[in-house]
């Protein structure tokens, strides 16, 4: 008995009655001679030490959506899924704009790389040979020239043509193993010995008969469309219109049970260019008094020159939205919801200069902090005393006198100005995140709080104990201001 390694092979089970079977396998497992539908006892004994997990097969049905979803509005109108590991696509009058199939190929296993799967793609005349290409050739691309499907498929097992596994016990009893043997036998046994399942999907390969195609047909975004009897091109006419289409897409919302986090209003001018201009919210919304004053800003932006035609609100981004902030007896809202106030901010200022800090968890205070949603949940901040603006960078102070090597600095100068130190506390010491960076593994930095003659109250560190030189050039650095 040969006893492999099962390092490196990793497979995901689930269960099938009263057995746990293999529902997928990775490179290595396969190498190994584990194939999906294998026993796990099976496979635990042909493989000492193999990495068993729980097939998520919801989570995969979810991914390959997705991808399709992507697919039928990047790649081709048609996408369809192909079984609980594949896709189909259909490349008829698409490929071209890619430069041709293989190369249309090559960027949607490119794309799948940088996703970190693997993947195999065959392209044939019919979805059959498609399907067993893409899983049987073995080759990452496999392009199969407009009729030769029955040569391609020919050494493949009976497997290729999606058969039941009852099709292919019977199958296997009387000695037929290959595509190839059963194309060369007569067709009227076969009829009576095993129906027409079998001749179906052999036909479906060979592309003889047609086989049904349902593609996946990506929702559209909540739109209204209006169209002008005459061209407008005043301010005044065109925020008349936004209203009117606040008030229709609103309704639409409701129905569908969505909210807006990103839309899009687009002018068509008579000329024939389009004027855009979009907004983004916080959070999700369908309150189209705040949508309507998020968005009046905008026109000013709108360039109808000699007017515009028709006017399209899009919802390019939604999200479920099932509940609304009710209203008081005052007719005020009944909580502190900020996501008003911070999308009119953001429309003023730009939405990268509306955020929140939080704390992290770092031993390193230009590390500790950092930039989140406004509406997010901030982390606690740590109880030890720090200052209120940090310097990022850390600056390089001059002149430094202390009494002793390693006592507090009795002045200094920074920015070309010389600080005399009456009062202290320190030091702090710091030590390097060695998990982050390699040449932090011995890092120490002595942190001091000090105030000057006039009230100021700075953050010092110095770099190193004085000891060992990995430690620090004992060069001292301002790192913060108090109050």
């Amino acid at each position: 008995m040969i006893i492999r390694d099962g390092t490196g092979a990793l497979v995901t089970a689930h269960r099938d009655g009263n057995r746990l079977l293999v529902a997928a396998a990775s490179r290595q497992a396969r190498a190994l001679g584990l194939d999906p539908g294998m026993p796990l006892t099976q496979a635990r004994i042909l493989v000492p030490g193999l990495d068993v997990r729980d097939a998520d097969h919801d989570g995969d049905a979810a991914w390959l959506q997705r991808l399709a979803l992507f697919a039928a509005r990047r790649w081709t109108p048609r996408a369809a899924l192909s079984g609980p590991d594949g896709l189909w696509f259909d490349l008829t009058g698409v490929a071209h704009l890619f430069g041709g199939e293989e190369r249309m190929c090559e960027r949607i296993l490119a794309f799948c790389r940088r996703l970190g799967f693997a993947a195999r793609i065959a392209v044939a005349g019919s979805l059959g040979a498609a399907h067993a290409l893409a899983r049987f050739s073995g080759r990452p691309l496999t392009l199969c020239p407009i009729g030769g499907e029955a040569q391609a498929i020919t050494d493949f097992p009976l497997a290729a043509l999606r058969l039941d596994a009852e099709v292919l016990d019977a199958g296997r009893r009387l000695g037929i193993g290959r595509v190839g043997e059963l194309i060369a036998m007569p067709r009227g046994p076969l009829q009576r010995r095993f129906g027409s399942t079998l001749l179906t999907r052999l036909d479906q390969a060979l592309g003889r008969i047609g086989e049904p195609f349902d593609p996946i047909v990506p929702e559209e975004p909540p739109e209204i469309l209006l169209r002008f009897l005459e061209p407008i091109a005043t301010p005044e006419a065109i925020a008349e219109a936004l209203g009117e289409g606040m008030r229709r897409l609103v309704p639409l919302l409701e129905e569908t049970g969505l909210g807006v986090r990103r839309l899009v209003l687009l002018c068509d001018r008579v000329d024939g260019d389009v004027q855009r201009a979009a907004i983004g919210t916080a959070r999700a919304t369908r309150d189209g008094a705040h949508l309507f004053r998020l968005m009046a800003p905008r026109i000013e932006t709108l360039e109808p020159g000699f007017g515009l035609e028709s006017l399209r609100l899009v919802a390019a981004c939604v999200e479920p939205l099932e509940s609304q902030p009710i209203e008081t007896e005052l007719g005020q809202p009944s909580g502190g919801d900020l996501a008003g106030l911070v999308d009119r901010l953001a429309v003023r200022l730009g939405r990268p200069r509306i955020y929140r800090l939080s704390a992290l968890e770092s031993d390193l205070p230009e590390r500790s902090v950092a930039r989140i949603d406004p509406l997010g949940q901030a982390a606690n901040w740590p109880k030890w005393p720090r200052p209120a603006r940090l310097v990022i960078p850390p600056e390089p102070v001059d002149f430094v006198m202390a009494e002793h090597p390693d006592g507090m600095p009795a002045h200094f100068k920074w920015r070309d100005r010389l600080y005399k130190i009456v009062a202290g506390d320190g030091p702090e010491r710091v030590y390097g995140e060695w998990w982050r960076r390699a040449e932090e593994r011995e890092a120490i930095r002595d942190y001091y709080a000090v105030e000057d003659d006039e009230g100021r109250r700075f953050w010092l560190f110095r770099k190193g104990d004085g000891e060992t030189e990995a430690t620090g050039d004992r060069s001292w650095h301002l790192h913060g201001v108090f109050g």
